[in-house]
């Protein structure tokens, strides 16, 4: 066994040739920041989030509370899971808020949806990203309500995935978790037949705020 093991290793050394030494620099010729403007930016970010089968809201600052409320009303939520630090006036009169810590994976199931924020969106890839922090909440948070009803900021949405990676070296430093969210949660694992909702939410809706 350990005689087939080097032979497979050795295979494999050969045909990767001479590797660089440890420590050398690595090549970064791809683009690292995006040129467009942050209008360009919004725009193509929408335009791709929509592209995964999510749902686009837009307003102001000051008329967030109004646009989650009509999101919350059009898919009759009630009961909506919100992270400690959510502001009191995301939530909608009428809705109850389940504020977390303390739910159990059955309340998660049971509620009608999540409302958070996130750490950054990406608008090359329409990615929405959570890393634990303000807003966010704990992962679980985000995969087990059928619907995530997600807040994001225009200053957090960058061009390009690297930018997003460097934004997000505090965090891995922190030892939080990372979630990319491209569109509701879907497979196709099964005789290539599009499944929806079962590693995380079924539906997804963005709000973008200017």
């Amino acid at each position: 066994m350990s005689t087939a093991r080097e032979e497979i290793l050795a295979r494999i050394r050969g045909a990767l040739g001479s590797a660089s030494p440890a420590g050398a620099p690595i090549p970064r010729a791809y683009r690292q920041v995006a040129e467009d403007t942050p209008e360009e930016r919004l725009e193509r970010f929408a335009e791709r989030v929509a592209e995964y089968r999510a749902s686009v809201r837009r307003c102001d600052e000051a008329g967030l509370p109004a646009t989650i409320a009509e999101a919350c009303a059009a898919r009759g939520v009630k009961r909506l899971v919100v992270p400690p630090d959510v502001p009191e006036a995301w939530i909608p009169a009428g809705v109850q808020p389940l504020r977390d810590p303390g739910l159990s994976n059955a309340d998660l199931d049971a509620a009608d949806g999540v409302l958070t924020g996130c750490a950054l969106g990406i608008a090359e890839t329409g990615t929405i990203v959570l890393d634990g922090g303000a807003r966010q909440g704990r992962r679980a948070l985000s995969l087990l309500p059928d619907y995530h009803l997600c807040v994001v900021f225009a200053h957090q949405v960058v061009g390009l995935v690297p930018e997003a990676i460097e934004r997000l070296r505090p965090a891995v430093a922190e030892g939080r978790p990372i979630t990319f969210i491209s569109g509701p949660s879907a497979t196709s694992d099964i005789e290539l037949s599009r499944v929806e909702g079962v590693h995380g939410p079924r539906t997804l809706e963005v709000v973008i705020v200017r």
